[in-house]
């Protein structure tokens, strides 16, 4: 082989092997985890919301209203039920508004606070927290676990997973059994659990929700916030130098060193920071905040609880990590100017945005009317002429009661003089029921102009004639 093929053959062998190092870097193998328990008045605040959360979506559906389940979604009716309302799918407008809320919530407190939602409220890191306390009172502590891990097959490991694994696998059912729950009444989806009688999209998404809550919540666990969810990738674009986020102080921790208790580190030429590690050693999601701020925290604290203890140990003042802002890092600002800071004019837009649409949204449900109707006209027959020498025209109408209580309705016409109806009795509609009524409408030829004429048709509760609906349609008469 020649010069020119052997250098060429270098090259493609230094080329192959880089290649393989960036395979390298790009997919790494997962570190498990295993984060150690942590106590402090941030991991209070989180079994706070754990608690707060769990008991509204697991009670929630137990809990009777008006001789119902409080909270149903009736897809198969097409009728939301919560507690007094009953929502149609001509209420999407509502959701619409709910959607907005939830949304410029989210904006206001990640500019605020941060990841507040990630590390206190989101669906996974509730579960997570709650498969990791079962997996400690099971398996042990980190180092128990850790050891556990490491050691060879045995019927003590076995049979120590097998008890895990299988209180995950309970938790995870009885989770998607209770979001099925709201969707069919949970009495009966506990019938059909005691007969054997599910219905095959109840059983699917039983097992679809239990089986996704199992995988992300005790296996998958950081790798969803860090990985899957969009959320840590473009949290960062509603953040500035004012908000607050979990943040380590180095210039006071480094250089970072052991040391005896109570010894003073500017003698020891040291920071405050005693590089135990139990920072990173209670993390969920292994990261290191003292390399600063990082895309994987999800604000949980947990770190702060776990300096803070230390530093309390060792006669130090707590709050090497701390919530603090950019700003106030940099500039030294104590408590009112964070808090002057943090009040900004950002926020003030946000929370102004918010409430706005909050009162909107309160106001529309308070005035919303509990009686709907569609006026249709009949489209087979324009107009026709009566036995009686009077024109007819035919409507149909779609009459929504929105309330629990059946309702008798009256109809009126107005618009055209002469004006007769029939059926001209009142009629009841069903509690949270729609009826469609067809009515005849007839006048006589010489009370309207030939073509199209304006006319009114009301629809009012015989109980309370507050409650009525006045809607515009055209009558035609003959030319």
């Amino acid at each position: 082989m020649n010069q020119p093929e052997n250098l060429a053959q270098k090259k493609s062998d230094a080329s192959a092997k880089a290649a393989s190092e960036a395979e390298d870097t790009l997919y790494a193998v997962r570190q498990k985890v295993y984060p150690r328990a942590v106590t402090g008045r941030f991991a209070t605040w989180r079994w706070i919301l754990v608690w707060a959360t769990q008991l509204i979506f697991y009670g929630l559906c137990w809990l009777p209203w008006n001789g119902r389940q409080a909270v149903l979604l009736d897809v198969v009716e097409r009728k939301f039920y919560i507690f007094g309302w009953v929502f149609w799918p001509q209420d999407v407008f509502f959701l619409a508004i709910l959607l907005i809320i939830s949304a410029y919530s989210l904006f206001f407190f990640t500019a605020v606070a941060g990841r507040l939602w990630c590390g206190y409220a989101c669906p996974q890191t509730v579960y997570t927290e709650i498969f990791m306390w079962i997996e400690e009172k099971i398996e042990g502590n980190r180092s128990q676990r850790m050891k556990l891990d490491q050691a060879p097959m045995s019927a003590r490991k076995l049979g120590i997973k097998a008890a895990k694994f299988g209180a995950w696998g309970a938790l995870s059912l009885w989770t998607g059994f209770t979001l099925v729950g709201y969707f069919t009444p949970i009495k009966e989806l506990v019938h059909e659990a005691m007969t054997f009688s599910f219905g095959p999209w109840e059983l699917f998404w039983i097992f679809f929700y239990g089986g996704f809550t199992y995988l992300f919540a005790g296996v998958m666990r950081e790798q969803v916030c860090k990985y899957m969810c969009p959320y840590a990738r473009f949290q960062g674009v509603m953040f500035d130098p004012d908000t607050l986020v979990i943040t380590y102080d180095p210039e006071r921790g480094e250089p970072r060193g052991a040391r005896k208790k109570g010894a003073d580190p500017k003698t020891l030429n040291k920071g405050d920071c005693v590089d135990c590690g139990i920072c990173v050693q209670v993390c969920p999601t292994g990261i290191d905040i003292r390399n600063g701020m990082q895309y994987e925290c999800i604000g949980c604290a947990a770190c702060i609880d776990a300096c803070d203890q230390v530093m309390e140990k060792m006669d130090y003042p707590k709050g090497l990590i701390r919530y603090t802002t950019e700003n106030a890092m940099k500039r030294h600002w104590g408590s009112k100017e964070i808090l002057g800071h943090v009040m900004r004019p950002r926020i003030m837009i946000y929370a102004g945005v918010l409430v706005a649409i909050c009162t909107a949204f309160a106001y529309g449900l308070a005035t919303r009317s509990t009686l709907r109707v569609d006026v249709i006209k009949d489209r087979s027959t324009l107009s026709r002429e009566v036995d009686d020498g009077m024109i007819a025209n035919v409507y149909n109408l779609h009459v929504m009661n929105m309330t629990e209580k059946s309702r008798s309705f009256a109809l009126s016409v107005s618009g055209l003089d002469g004006v007769r109806i029939s059926p001209d009795k009142p009629f009841e509609v069903d509690a949270a029921g729609l009826k469609s009524v067809t009515v005849e409408v007839a006048v006589p030829p010489e009370s309207g102009k030939p073509g199209s004429n304006t006319v009114y048709i009301e629809v009012k509760a015989m109980d309370d004639p507050t409650v009525s609906v006045r809607e515009k349609t055209a009558f035609l008469l003959p030319r």
